[in-house]
């Protein structure tokens, strides 16, 4: 599986990544493309297994989207070495504890650069006492091999952190180094090493930049954060609770005394900006005080709704970070009515596989 992960190989797929973003976006006037490699092996933080039980055996597996056939997987080598050693540690350990594998299917692991590691068992039944006691023994046991992680254990309609449910990872752009806590189960960049690159760029498109920031499903604050450096203000949105619970720790432990998050989706606070309804959660925030002349999306595959269009061409300037080059093609035939495009990136933060990460500034004509 190793011989896969080479120079050239990993060049032809970037190559042919380029060729294809270009085709597509080839209407617009674009300018000169910068793009942003991976590490060709070990590049992605978080990795889900399925666990097929055969016997007393306990293996990772992975289904072929094209077959739909189980794959045994023994090593991963897109994932970190820490996950990967955690993968080859945890295995024997659960096989000879019947409770701990007892109707396990699934296993996730969630890393980062700065040594951290969350494990989490998914399971078929409903966990208790007794299963707590064996999760802190695993616990132990794996730190004993080299294998320092937090545990959480997953049923229906129950979570249960033996110590806690983060990582914290610290993510050096340019001159600072950032703080950013990721709870399990919720939104991160895969891609750290790609991710760093997407902040520098970020930070350094909009230096020298007039007014306040807008920033549209923010997540954990990850660019809001590293951006905040070049604005006055900054307000930012995200609906997910997990993700505004590590936004606002995110805000405090990089001491960012400038930015604000509202859980709002995007609709709920073009809505609010355009004053056809009140919400509860923006009280004590006066949207009159911002003088947002730039705004920053990084939307789902699905884009962006024709509502928050019509907000976005309003703004001076705006960021687009695209996961779907299919979506941000039908995005800009709108937005490049009132916009001109400025800068153009795309980010390989997944490797050997036809998604593509693309980040656009528009500005306005």
């Amino acid at each position: 599986m190793t011989e896969c992960f080479s120079i050239d190989n990993y060049n032809k797929q970037l190559e042919r990544k380029v060729d294809i973003l270009k085709t597509l976006l080839s209407d617009f006037s674009l300018p000169e493309l910068t793009v942003y490699s991976s590490p060709i092996s070990h590049y992605r933080m978080r990795a889900e297994f399925r666990i097929w039980h055969h016997g007393e055996e306990l293996y990772h597996i992975m289904y072929d989207k094209k077959t739909k056939k189980r794959v045994r997987v023994d090593e991963f080598p897109i994932a970190t070495k820490l996950i990967n050693q955690a993968m080859q540690t945890i295995l024997p350990l659960l096989q000879h504890n019947h409770l701990l594998r007892h109707l396990l299917f699934q296993i996730d692991y969630f890393s980062t650069l700065s040594g951290q590691l969350l494990i989490t068992l998914l399971y078929h039944k409903k966990l208790n006492d007794e299963w707590i006691i064996e999760a802190k023994k695993l616990k132990m046991q794996l730190a004993k091999q080299g294998v320092n992680a937090s545990i959480v254990g997953r049923a229906s309609n129950q979570k249960i952190a033996i110590d806690v449910d983060y990582i914290d990872e610290a993510l050096p752009v340019m001159d600072k180094t950032f703080l950013y806590r990721q709870v399990e189960n919720s939104f991160t960049q895969p891609n750290a090493a790609v991710n760093i690159k997407m902040l520098q760029w970020a930070v350094s498109v909009t230096k020298n930049s007039s007014g306040d920031l807008l920033e549209f499903y923010c997540g954990n604050g990850n660019f809001s954060i590293a951006l905040a450096q070049n604005f006055r203000k900054v307000l930012a949105t995200e609906i997910a609770k997990a993700s505004v619970y590590s936004a606002q720790h995110n805000i405090a432990i990089n001491h960012i005394d400038n930015l604000t998050i509202v859980r709002l989706s995007a609709e709920e606070f073009t809505s609010a900006i355009k004053r056809e309804r009140e919400f509860n959660r923006l009280k004590g925030i006066h949207l009159d005080d911002y003088r947002c002349d730039t705004v920053l999306v990084d939307p789902p595959r699905a884009g962006l709704d024709l509502n928050t269009i019509d907000i976005l061409k309003s703004y001076k300037t705006i960021i687009y970070i695209s996961c779907n080059p299919n979506t941000l093609r039908d995005n800009l035939q709108l937005l490049s009515k009132t916009h001109s495009i400025q800068h153009f990136a795309m980010f390989d933060q997944f490797p050997y596989t036809d998604h593509i990460e693309t980040g656009i500034v528009l500005c306005k004509k």
